[in-house]
């Protein structure tokens, strides 16, 4: 077969044939591991069988299990069903072993309870065209399947499906041009959470060279939290959170259970204390083994000293979710906003603190601003600081740049990087971009792709490291500029906290 129409590649389970899409060669729906059902159900993934022949690999893999919300996306390629969830797809310019591109894998976002790789949005189709790196994205567990805490089973399966495909990665990719020694992974709100966690899983150590995690979230919980929301959760249906309950539980039906609490978990609160003003259920569990420790205790000790990290988060982040609720620019009360600072600030005085720092913000600004910092800014900033602190290169940036819809309205706020990042407009470019890409935004995803793909290849994206004396950071926006981190007041807040794993607060 001709190699520039029909390539075709060795794995070290079975050959694979592609399809050429505009200049270069893409794989999809590559199985890194076997499917996780049956008797690997709730198991830590397996390596994948062997084929004979060539197996195609031109449609994405099926979605993991996940609870339902909204229309199905429309996928790139046709989406099939099954239970093969644990697939790879790679772009690449040239599937040449002696090419030894810089390779980038991207995990997903979704709260840990949403995501697949087919999504629009996660595209790698111009990154690799115009930027010359091989593209890896991959499917994980999330929700139940990934991330609840079950008894028999082993902690943080969505973490664990991420080392295989790493794994993968590391045993494959050379055979599709890429270079095994060149690995950046990175991710983007849950995505960059497991970015953060996977560079103290001792598994995944030798597995990236470097890492770029977009708005890390602060929230992980504790072994007593996660064994708590997991007997609530199938409690709902007349279940304990065990293998033996749950094994033969067709995944929908538990996606639905999922989906049943997270309507209903402010009732939780006095339990599981602000998690339960959330929209997840889940996040990764420092349960001592897949996590012996949070990123933030790890990476300050040292544990990925040797791993070049981008990290940073977006000036308004939580107003994506104001928006999404139907909230933004709604009232809001001065006892509210009182509740909202107690239960999310870094300390007791925490609203006496945030008023003072901020005494001419209003209510509704207060309570996004805490939000924001508790969810994403602070754990972002932290992250800099511990891995900076261990030993470790870090490089930091704010995005001020703001969302092009409504004339502006949702500010600089979460998700905005991924578009920008990737270049492409679908899945959350059309709720922020809109369906045509201004100038202005095309040039700053020009500025984006350029930073993310020098990094992954010299470990230099364009602007000073961070320090903890100056804390230069780059601002990316129209007119992009190194300067001090903009965030100084909402930083001294924080700057005593520790994130820790969020406790069980009663029974």
């Amino acid at each position: 077969m001709n190699m520039r129409d029909v390539p075709e590649v060795s794995t070290t389970t079975g050959a694979v044939r592609g399809r050429r899409e505009k200049g270069i060669a893409v794989f999809r729906g590559i199985p890194y591991a076997q499917p996780p059902v049956g008797a690997a159900r709730f198991g830590a993934p397996r390596p994948a069988d062997r084929w004979d022949g060539v197996r195609d690999a031109l449609a994405f893999g099926p979605p993991p299990p996940q609870e339902p919300i909204g229309p199905e996306p429309a996928a790139v390629g046709n989406t099939p069903s099954g239970d093969d969830w644990l697939t790879v797809n790679v772009w690449t310019p040239d599937p040449d072993p002696a090419a030894r591109r810089p390779v980038m894998v991207w995990v997903y976002g979704g709260a840990y309870k949403l995501g697949s790789a087919d999504d629009p949005a996660y595209d790698a189709s111009r990154l690799a065209r115009e930027n010359g790196v091989v593209m890896v994205t991959f499917n994980y567990r999330v929700g139940v399947e990934g991330f609840l805490r079950i008894e028999g089973a082993p902690a943080n399966r969505g973490l664990l499906d991420q080392v295989a495909a790493l794994e993968w990665v590391r045993e494959n990719i050379t055979a599709f041009g890429g270079d095994p020694e060149q690995v950046t992974v990175f991710g983007e709100s849950a995505g960059a959470g497991s970015v953060a966690a996977l560079l103290t899983v001792p598994r995944a150590r030798s597995l990236f060279r470097r890492a770029i995690a977009q708005s890390v979230p602060g929230p992980l919980f504790s072994d007593a939290l996660a064994g708590d929301i997991a007997e609530v959760l199938v409690g709902g249906i007349g279940l304990r959170p065990t293998v033996a309950d749950l094994s033969g539980v067709d995944p929908r039906e538990l996606a639905e259970a999922g989906a049943a609490l997270t309507s209903r978990m402010r009732e939780y609160a006095h339990r599981w204390g602000p998690v339960a003003l959330t929209p997840t259920a889940f996040a990764p569990v420092v349960d001592g083994d897949v996590l012996a420790a949070t990123p933030w205790e790890a990476l300050a000790r040292g544990a990925a000293r040797d791993v070049e990290l981008v990290v940073g988060h977006t000036r308004d982040e939580f107003r994506l979710f104001l928006h999404l609720d139907g909230t933004l620019g709604r009232r809001v009360d001065e006892d509210l906003a009182s509740l909202v600072l107690r239960l999310f600030g870094p300390a007791p005085d925490a609203e006496q603190a945030y008023r003072a720092a901020f005494p001419d913000a209003s209510a509704e600004y207060l309570c996004e601003l805490v939000r924001s910092d508790w969810l994403f800014r602070m754990p972002s900033l932290h992250l800099a600081d511990a891995h900076t602190s261990g030993g470790g290169r870090t490089y930091l940036y704010e995005l001020t740049f703001p969302a092009p819809v409504d004339d502006g309205a949702l500010g600089a706020c979460h998700g905005l990087d991924v578009p920008l990042a990737f270049g492409v407009y679908g899945g959350i470019g059309d709720i922020l971009i809109g369906p045509a890409p201004s100038p202005q935004t095309e040039a700053l995803s020009a500025r984006f792709r350029s930073a993310w793909t020098a990094f992954a290849t010299t470990g230099d994206p364009g602007w000073p490291a961070y320090d903890t004396d100056r804390r230069l950071v780059q601002l990316l926006d129209t007119a992009p500029a190194v300067a001090a981190y903009p965030e100084e007041a909402s930083r001294r807040l924080w700057e005593r906290h520790v994130f820790a794993p969020l406790p069980l607060v009663t029974r």
